[in-house]
């Protein structure tokens, strides 16, 4: 491991991540769109990944095929991420949650939103891309652990693919409307595509123990499933569920999974 040559690529991808959300602040604000940083989100690690890619290829760091493996994991996942939700809220407006949020500013515009929603999420996005940024610097080339962290990918990835697609299908039926979406994988789990993210982020985290330097970016698959269960997404998610769907959605929580895949209950 060159600690320079990563050190300097740190600092690259801190430069990246403050721009990106730099440029994505100011299309919200001509566009009054601040839900944008959600399509932006899954893109921004591309951007982290693409300048580690460079920045390590130009520094003749780390491995080639695990530079290359890196790249490609993580820009397939971002990018689906990215023109999925850019799909789906397209002609929409601005999402609640923001409209919220904004509700609550007392100050200036441009500061509360790097406060609330810029700083934040560019912090997390960096923290959790750190397994993709070691990856790129790791010299013991492809071993069994890169396999299975590629097999564990594909696992998430289809988990997450599945069910967005299962879930836009279900709301695109007219004659689903007001109904709670529990066949295929949403059967199985309540959230099969928070499940799909962290465990590509886990994946993306044994890619990087090649070197056992890799194990010092545990905190970004904890960081990014705590996010997802706690945070932005499985709870929020929950708690608008349960005051708008009441004993239909207790009825769904009761026989299926709240996140782990397992086979649903019988009532």
């Amino acid at each position: 491991m060159n600690w320079t040559a990563l050190l300097i690529n740190l600092g690259a991808t801190v430069l990246a991540v403050t721009l990106t959300m730099l440029a994505t602040m100011a299309v919200a604000l001509r566009t009054r769109v601040f839900s944008a940083i959600d399509v932006v989100w899954g893109l921004g690690f591309v951007v982290i990944a693409a300048v580690s890619y460079v920045t390590s290829s130009l520094q003749d760091a780390g491995d080639p095929a695990v530079r290359l493996i890196a790249l490609a994991l993580t820009a397939v996942w971002g990018l689906r991420l990215g023109l999925y939700i850019h799909t789906r809220n397209r002609g929409h407006g601005e999402d609640p949650r923001y409209a919220a949020l904004l509700r609550k500013n007392q100050g200036g515009l441009v500061p509360f939103v790097i406060r609330t929603i810029y700083r934040p999420q560019g912090s997390i996005m960096w923290v959790v891309s750190l397994p993709v940024q070691f990856a790129m610097y790791q010299t013991s080339g492809v071993t069994a652990l890169t396999y299975a962290a590629v097999a564990v990918w594909l696992v998430g990835f289809l988990f997450e693919t599945v069910g967005d697609a299962q879930l836009s299908r279900f709301k695109a039926d007219p004659a689903n409307q007001g109904k709670i979406m529990d066949r295929g994988l949403w059967a199985w789990t309540r959230h099969p595509n928070y499940f799909g993210d962290a465990t590509v982020w886990w994946s993306l985290f044994l890619l990087s123990c090649s070197h056992w330097t890799g194990l010092l970016t545990v905190a970004a698959p904890v960081l990014m499933t705590h996010t997802l269960l706690n945070k932005s997404g499985k709870a929020l998610l929950e708690r608008r569920m349960s005051r708008h769907r009441g004993p239909e959605y207790a009825a769904y929580v009761a026989r299926t999974s709240g996140f782990l895949p397992r086979p649903p209950r019988r009532t």
